[in-house]
């Protein structure tokens, strides 16, 4: 088993298939030693654990838990992209939205649900850049939507 599987074991979290989707993009596609994710949402066997707006229909501390469940569907994507976690060199970025309540400004505090499962799976080598975006709308009613960018050894 390898030192992140060890890892991820270790915080009780199971790393599922990715979701397979009949839809006209890949859920990941790799160029050089980058791995690029499509976007993800929170789906724990194909259904959202979470739906609406964080700021009236979910509270920061549900939108940081569906922030780090989208944040497993990544890693599920970049597992079957790449094989074996260990892979991973560096987190180089996410980019994160919000499904936000008019007047919801803290989206940072949700993502970080995201960025701090990858500083607890992948220590240095999880931190990255970021950015944290308010959307008036998601895709199924989704909370959260992430996809990352991941720099990986290259055979």
């Amino acid at each position: 088993m390898s030192q992140v599987e060890l890892k991820l074991q270790e915080l009780g979290i199971e790393i599922p298939e990715p979701q397979k989707l009949n839809l006209p993009f890949v859920p990941a596609k790799q160029v050089g030693n980058l791995i690029y994710t499509s976007g993800q949402d929170c789906r724990v066997n194909g259904v959202l654990k979470y739906e609406g707006k964080v700021g009236s229909d979910l509270s920061v501390s549900e939108g940081y838990d569906a922030a780090r469940q989208t944040m497993i569907n990544c890693l599920a994507v970049l597992k079957k992209q790449i094989g074996d976690l260990d892979r991973v060199k560096q987190v180089v970025k996410l980019l994160g939205f919000v499904n936000s309540a008019d007047g919801f400004v803290e989206q940072p505090y949700v993502i970080n649900g995201a960025s701090e499962l990858l500083e607890e799976v992948f220590g240095e080598k999880g931190k990255h850049a970021r950015s944290a975006i308010s959307a008036n709308e998601l895709p199924f009613n989704t909370p959260v939507e992430i996809e990352m960018i991941v720099e990986v050894e290259v055979d």
